[in-house]
Order: C-alpha cells, then sequence, then structure tokens
C-alpha cells in the first residue's frame, strides 16, 4: 500500500526494514522507581509491533540538564538498570533503538532538583519563569565532555546509538540563536561560534559511541522566535553536520516558547515539510522529518516527493502502538487527533504521559497485552492523583487479580467515545457485545468536534472503532436508539454510555427561532448564512470551538493559508478576513478556561485574529431578534448584535436509560458523559470505557 514507507534504508550503521522512526517523547515513566519495567513495556509493545527504529524521551547528561523531575540520567549509575532493561527489551522484540542525549538548558526547572539552569547566556526564560546562570568556558568544556560520556555510557547499555536534542529551543539550539547566545568568546560573537557548541557536542559524541552505531542529529529547522537562528545558519550546521559526523538529522521545528503553533489540531497536516526539504537539498546523510505527520499515507507521499528520506512520528504510536504493523496490513489505525491532552498537556508538569483516543498507552505493564487481544481487565489507572481514584483503582486491579473471566452477555448503549471505547474493551476482555447507536454513524461528540477547522481528524477515531469492532465480534448497530429498559431483556448487563445532550438556559428569549444548541450549529441541522452575525452563550472549550468554527473561512489549502497567517511566507503574518462577525461571551472570566495549556493559547490567538470579540464577566438579560442584551460589570446594558445565537453552556447526562435500569434492578453501570456532564472529557470518557471489563465483572459477581 505504502511503497515509499515501506522501502528498506539505512541510517549509518543500520539496516531498517521501512522508513518510519518513532520519535522521541518524554513518557513520564522515566523517573519511576520499577528499575524500567513499565518504560520497557511501552517500548517493547511497540517494537514487537513493527517501530524498527525507536528513540526514546530525552536522558539527561547532567543534573542541571533535566527538564523534570521524571527525566533518566544517562551519567547516573542508579539509572543504568533501567535503561538498560530498555534497550534490551527493544532488542529481544525486534527493534533498534536510539538513546536521546539531551540538556535543557534555560528551559530546565529549578524546582526540580534545586539546581539553577544554566544556558550560554543569562537571558530570561518564560517558559521556565527563571533566569539561567551563564555557563563558564570551563563549563561549556564539561558539558561536552558529559555528552561525550553519556554516549559511551548508551553504547555499554546496550542502546544502538543516540540521537542529540539539538532542537525545540533546548540547549544546543539556545548555542545557534542570536537571542540567547549573547558570548563574545569563543562560543559565540558570530555565526561560526554561535554554531561551534553543537559541531564540537556531536564530534565528541561521534568519537565516543564508536563504531557500529548510528548519530542522529535533531536539528532545528526554523525556531520561530525573534532572535533565532537565522535560515542560512540553519543550513550551515546541517552541512557541517553532515560532513562525517551524523549519520541523519532529523529536522524539528519551533521552540516551546514560540507563538507559531506546531503540533496543534490549527497545523495543517505535513505543515512542516518545506523545513525537511531545504535540509535534505544541502546534505548527503538521511533526512528525517518530524512534526504533524499522522498518518503513513502522509508519510509516504513525503517521502515519495523526495522531502525526507525518513519520517518520525511520535504521538501516533501513542494513539495506536500498531500503527506500523496494521498499516502494513492495511488495517484500520487509531489516528492521532493532535488534541495534546494526555500527552504533551502533561509532559510539560511531569505527570504520566497516556492518550486519549488510547488510554492504554504509558500502562501497558498494569494492563499487559495487544491492544486488541488483552483482555482490558484492570482499571486505566492514571496514576497521578489529578486524575484517577485510589480506591476505585485498586478495586477495579482487585477485579483483575482474581481473574474474572466469565463470558458475559453486554449490552452497550451509545456509540459515542465511552461506548466505544467500553464495547472493544469488552470484546477483547472476552464478553458477547452489542453496541447500540442512534446515530447512522459512531462518534458521538467526536462526530460535532470533527466540523471544527484543525479537528477533521477526530472523525477518524469513530471510522476506526467502525473497523474494528466487527473485527473483535461486536454486533454494531447503528440507526439504533434504545428508550426503554425492556429493550434490552436477555442481557447479562448494561453499559450505558448515552452520552450528553447541551443544557438549556434561563435566559428570556432563548426559545426564539434563531436561537440554536451548539449541536445543531454544528451538525448541519440549520444552516447559518454567511453574511449572519452571531453570537456565543457560553465560552468554555466549546464555546470557543463554536466561535472558531463560525468565524473561519473554509479553504482549499489549510497549508497555503496557515503559512499566510503566521507569515512563514516569506512575508509578514497576514490573518484572512473573519467569515462573520462572532461575539463570544461568558458570566466568568477565563475564556476557555479548561482548555489544555499547549492548545488554549494558540485558539485563543486564531479568534483574536479572526476578529471574535470576547465579553467576560457579564449578564444576559434576554435574548431578542436581532440582539442579545446584556449588562456588564459596571451595569451598562449593551445589545451585542446577534442574527444567530448559539447556545454553548455545557451539557447534562443524558440520563434516562440509565433512570430507567435502576428503577428496574437490571444490571448496569453508566459511564462517560451520561454519568457526569460536566464540561465533558473526552480523556475520562475513554478512560471509563477502558474500565468497563472491570465494572462489568465487578457488577456481575455481586449478583452472583
Amino acid at each position: 500500500m505504502y511503497e515509499h514507507v515501506f522501502r528498506a534504508g539505512d541510517i549509518g550503521p543500520l539496516t531498517l526494514p521501512h522508513r518510519i522512526v518513532m520519535g522521541s517523547m518524554h513518557l513520564g515513566l522515566e523517573g519511576d522507581d520499577d528499575d524500567g519495567r513499565a518504560l520497557a513495556a511501552f517500548y517493547r509493545e511497540r517494537a514487537r509491533a513493527g517501530a524498527a527504529l525507536i528513540v526514546t524521551g530525552g536522558s539527561a547528561v547532567n543534573r542541571e540538564g533535566a527538564g523534570g523531575r521524571n527525566y533518566s540520567f544517562v551519567n547516573d549509575g542508579a539509572d543504568a538498570g533501567k535503561l538498560a532493561r530498555v534497550a534490551e527489551a527493544v532488542h529481544e522484540a525486534g527493534g533498534r533503538i536510539l538513546l536521546q542525549l539531551f540538556h535543557a538548558g534555560r528551559y530546565a526547572d529549578e524546582r526540580s532538583f534545586g539546581v539553577r539552569p544554566v544556558a550560554p547566556s543569562a537571558v530570561f526564560a518564560r517558559l521556565s519563569g527563571s533566569e539561567p546562570r551563564a555557563l563558564t568556558g570551563d563549563e561549556v568544556l564539561a558539558t561536552i565532555a558529559d555528552f561525550a560520556a553519556g554516549a559511551a555510557r548508551a553504547a555499554q547499555l546496550g542502546f544502538d546509538g543516540v540521537e542529540l536534542m539539538g532542537s525545540e529551543g533546548y540547549l544546543l539550539n539556545q548555542f545557534t540563536a542570536p537571542a540567547t547566545n549573547l558570548r563574545a568568546d569563543e562560543w559565540g560573537g558570530d555565526s561560526a561560534g554561535r554554531l561551534r557548541f553543537p559541531r564540537r557536542v556531536a564530534a565528541a559524541v561521534r568519537e565516543a559511541l564508536g563504531p557500529g552505531r548510528a548519530l542522529v542529529y535533531r536539528i532545528s529547522g526554523a525556531d520561530l522566535v525573534d532572535g533565532g537562528t537565522a535560515a542560512e545558519d540553519v543550513l550551515t550546521l546541517a552541512a557541517a553536520l553532515a560532513d562525517g559526523t551524523v549519520d541523519a538529522l532529523n529536522v524539528g521545528v519551533g521552540w516551546h516558547e514560540a507563538r507559531i503553533p506546531t503540533v496543534q489540531t490549527l497545523v495543517p497536516v505535513g505543515a512542516w515539510r518545506p523545513w525537511a526539504r531545504a535540509i535534505r537539498d544541502v546534505v548527503d546523510v538521511p533526512v528525517i522529518a518530524s512534526n504533524r505527520i499522522n498518518t503513513l499515507a502522509l508519510a509516504d507521499d513525503m517521502l515519495a516527493a523526495g522531502d525526507a528520506d525518513f519520517a518520525s512520528l511520535a504521538r501516533p504510536f501513542l494513539a495506536d502502538a500498531e500503527i506500523v504493523a496494521r498499516g502494513r496490513a492495511g488495517r484500520a489505525v487509531n489516528v492521532c487527533i493532535a488534541c495534546d491532552q494526555a500527552c504533551i498537556d502533561r509532559s510539560i508538569f511531569d505527570r504520566r504521559v497516556s492518550c486519549v483516543v488510547n488510554p492504554r498507552a504509558g500502562r501497558e505493564l498494569e494492563l499487559a497485552g495487544g491492544a486488541d487481544r488483552d483482555a482490558a481487565d484492570g482499571d486505566a489507572a492514571d496514576g497521578d492523583g489529578a486524575d484517577g481514584d485510589a480506591a476505585d483503582r485498586d478495586a477495579a486491579d482487585g477485579d483483575a487479580a482474581r481473574g474474572d473471566r466469565t463470558s458475559v452477555e453486554v449490552a452497550v448503549v451509545g456509540g459515542g467515545p465511552a461506548g466505544m471505547e467500553a464495547a472493544r474493551a469488552l470484546a477483547a476482555a472476552g464478553h458477547a457485545v452489542t453496541l447500540f447507536e442512534s446515530a447512522d454513524r459512531l462518534g458521538g461528540q467526536f462526530r460535532l468536534a470533527a466540523e471544527i477547522p484543525g479537528k477533521e481528524d477526530y472523525g477518524r477515531t469513530g471510522d476506526y472503532f467502525a473497523a474494528q469492532l466487527p473485527a473483535l465480534g461486536v454486533d454494531v448497530r447503528l440507526g439504533s436508539p434504545v428508550t426503554a429498559a425492556d429493550e434490552l431483556a436477555g442481557f447479562d448487563a448494561v453499559v450505558v454510555a448515552t452520552g450528553v445532550v447541551p443544557a438549556p438556559v434561563r435566559i428570556p428569549g432563548a426559545d426564539l427561532p434563531h436561537v440554536l444548541s451548539y449541536a445543531a450549529a454544528l451538525d448541519g441541522t440549520v444552516a447559518i448564512e454567511p453574511a449572519a452575525t452571531a453570537a456565543i452563550v457560553g465560552a468554555g472549550g466549546i464555546g470557543v470551538d463554536v466561535a472558531h468554527r463560525l468565524s473561519h473561512r473554509g479553504s482549499a489549502d489549510p497549508r497555503a493559508d496557515f503559512y499566510v497567517r503566521y507569515g512563514l511566507d516569506g512575508r509578514d503574518a497576514r490573518p484572512p478576513p473573519a467569515a462573520r462577525e462572532v461575539t463570544l461571551m461568558r458570566r466568568g472570566e477565563r475564556v476557555g478556561e479548561r482548555l489544555g495549556p499547549t492548545t488554549r493559547w494558540a485558539l485563543l490567538a486564531e479568534l483574536r485574529a479572526a476578529g471574535v470579540r470576547t465579553l467576560t464577566g457579564i449578564a444576559y438579560e434576554r435574548i431578542e431578534p436581532g440582539a442579545v442584551v446584556i449588562r456588564d460589570r459596571a451595569g451598562r446594558s449593551e445589545r451585542v448584535p446577534a442574527d444567530v445565537v448559539v447556545i454553548a453552556a455545557g451539557q447534562r447526562p443524558r440520563d434516562g436509560l440509565a433512570a430507567q435500569l435502576r428503577a428496574a434492578g437490571r444490571p448496569h453501570v453508566v459511564i462517560g458523559g451520561a454519568a457526569d456532564a460536566r464540561e465533558l472529557d473526552a480523556e475520562r470518557a475513554f478512560r471509563e470505557g477502558l474500565r468497563a471489563p472491570a465494572l462489568i465483572a465487578r457488577l456481575i459477581g455481586s449478583r452472583a
């Protein structure tokens, strides 16, 4: 199917069976006190499913270089056992693995170990909220030695080579940028001086690695910050590194403090391929493209076009550990939706990483076995107190430990995130499952999300389950609403995953014909004229999404529009004209307050660029034809123009069926939005779906 992806290729001494590299991700497992067992299980499963070359999350070369408390330290003997276990696990599964050598520089957080961050110069870092200490000349040399020692240690521990993290605004990248390298010695001053540190690090690492191991350098194709590395310096560094030092260049894009999104849903897939191509045009070593490559089809297209020699996919391996094996076999893949919620948003706060659409990711040791083959009979225990209830986790794990594998007939009502995952997990656990969905497609709220610009891939999640569930033996009945408990006679238990309905508001005039729910505004039930002014009541995550949808003009070429919007086409940034006049309103003070930190700023910037007006701290007086009448903090009244009013003021559970089952004394569990609709959370919905086998085992056991 993908003739370019599935061609063999070489990276230095490593001959690989295909052109997909599993990119580096910090998982939050690196610091676990388990001798590397959970980390090894994560990588082993992906290698077993065809990940031929894996790059680990960064392993800090010294204490100052750690990006947080949950980092491993390659030069610390205490971490030798866990790192060796990881390399051994991948090799036993038939894969190859590179250890990423890492130094955060000014992005390090002093609170992690009480060590002040170091950098080329003392330039304040907004990301860490601190000003680093400038490295002395002797300390620069010592840091080079730390990188070399890390490479030698990686070889001793069994890794097939290393990747040097020289992108994303970390230490090596900080030396190349005029904004963060103000030095006047040999390590700064001009372009040659600024490039000297990464060149010397790479040369020292090359020598320390010894023969038979690969050296990959992750280079910043574009820093995307004021005072970042000049484009000509990027190419100069690439050419210098490729001249006998490194075996491949992996092209990253954007610093963490950049105000141009690089990995969010707003970024069109394949947006960064020209930056990989620019480097490929000046070097003779393989070039690896990365960032917003979420399917094998896109990777194949990039390779066919000559944009790169390999493609690095990171988060897609969270969404589907078997992406390579599935792609080779022509099977459906659980596609990464770039939501950042359970991965990047957790990583930046030093928490364990997982995946919204695959809550088993990062829990491989707790939920042993393949994603499709496993009896997912344990809890998706989050392990970080913010998300999981300890007592509930213990109970669910206890059910699994008892080995209660009795097959029962289970009805799952509702084909949204919670219901789809529950049906999958129950079928994998050996139960006979029937899934009832009232709509003609699976997906639930994800089908609405797919209508938001940039979130089109949310629709692929339903497509994946539509293919996967029948393959697991699930009887999927679309267009089959269940409204009464007696319709489920004959089932041993019921999983109620009926989801949510938009919450009504008590505003005079809310029943007028031009007032729509967010669902009606998104699902095409009502056409909204292009010239119509729109006011949105509610500015949580759904309200922000609706504002983005209504203010956004459709495009035949999203990538070209993205380049124009952010000035990536060589000219000044030029925000596109808004589709219509939109006002976003809420009683509270903070717009999109529950959006993830790596997504919220980018979405709000999009709304500002589109001219969306935001009003907070208001009171709603009434809705009337053509306007919403509000009162501001000072008590002043205002008529907000509104040919259309969209209510996005939250949801409430669709719990009628649950109430009937409860009244009838029928065995059932309620999950997802049907259980709790407060600011509906897809991560929680999928996680509760994964727990369905444990919940059913406990339920049936209590009635035995």
